[in-house]
């Protein structure tokens, strides 16, 4: 009937995985299954079972900042130790990760330039290409960019002009990205290219009212996005329309991952940057049950390159 509320697509109350609080908590994805996420300043990866009791636990420690990960898909089969092999976004550009905390490194664009950068976040298009984003260490305005790792393993700068940029994220069929930028409280649509990566015209997809930080979309196509400092999350339609805020207990939201498999779960990374006295679950992982499917998240094709240290 018209205006019948729409239900809830939460399922069950907030519950914390595990009880460390981390300090920038972000990159939540599940990947093959199994939920990764990072702690960017510490340079932390780790992953857990969000249906578990058990807290989650560190694959590897970096001495860069580590901003987000996605799952190489190596050609090969038999990583070491079954563990697996990433691509990141870490410190200053974009590395193959290995399972013993080794980067080789394909480019590295945020290096250099008259204000001090790091990577932000980062994901893979349904083509199995890597787009990471970078940032000023101070937030400096338009400082930030997207770049986008080739197939040759060539690093390309394809966006300038943000200040902290979130995501991407992209539609099932990779014609549609998404980007936050999230101190502008705007989060932007482009037409995608799946042959080539090339983007078209930006179009404001959502002037938020809060500051979106990670996003993501999932197996309905509607958009979510982690709105920092605002203890909440928004769900979008496909066409811009708010559909459902989600309170959450931590006042510093920053990204979100919902499984593809049943029974369908959402995990939440927050934060304790910049919070004198951290309360409720601030900085702790966070998951709770959903009615809606994710979607499975890309491997990064195989790409040549990525010299070591």
């Amino acid at each position: 009937m018209p205006g019948t509320p729409r239900a809830s697509v939460l399922r069950s109350d907030w519950r914390p995985l595990g009880t460390e609080r981390h300090e920038l908590g972000e990159g939540a994805r599940f990947l093959d299954g199994q939920l990764w996420f990072v702690d960017i300043i510490a340079g932390r990866l780790l992953h857990a079972d969000p249906r578990s009791d058990q807290p989650p636990q560190d694959l590897v420690q970096l001495d860069v900042p580590l901003g987000a990960v996605a799952l190489a898909d190596t050609g090969a089969p038999g990583e070491a130790d079954g563990r697996p092999t990433f691509i990141a976004a870490a410190g200053t550009g974009i590395a193959r990760l290995d399972p013993f905390g080794e980067l080789g490194w394909f480019g590295q664009p945020a290096d250099g330039g008259p204000v001090e950068r790091r990577m932000n976040d980062a994901a893979t298009d349904p083509s199995g290409r890597f787009w990471a984003t970078s940032m000023a260490w101070d937030s400096t305005d338009s400082a930030g960019a997207l770049h986008r790792l080739e197939p040759d393993g060539q690093v390309t700068t394809v966006l300038t002009g943000y200040t902290v940029p979130n995501g991407p994220a992209f539609s099932a069929d990779g014609r549609t990205m998404w980007l936050a930028d999230t101190p502008r409280s705007v989060i932007h649509r482009y037409d995608v290219d799946p042959a080539t990566g090339d983007l078209g015209e930006r179009e404001v997809f959502v002037q938020v009212d809060g500051t979106p930080d990670g996003i993501t979309v999932d197996a309905e196509g509607f958009l979510w996005s982690a709105i920092h400092g605002s203890s909440c999350l928004h769900r979008y339609s496909p066409s811009g329309d708010l559909v459902e805020r989600i309170e959450v207990p931590a006042r510093q939201p920053t990204s979100i991952a919902i499984s593809a498999e049943a029974p369908h779960v959402l995990v939440l990374t927050t934060a304790t940057e910049g919070l004198d006295e951290p309360q409720d679950h601030d900085g702790r992982a966070l998951v709770a049950d959903v009615a809606v499917a994710g979607r499975p998240q890309p491997t990064a094709r195989p790409v040549r390159g990525g010299r070591g240290r």
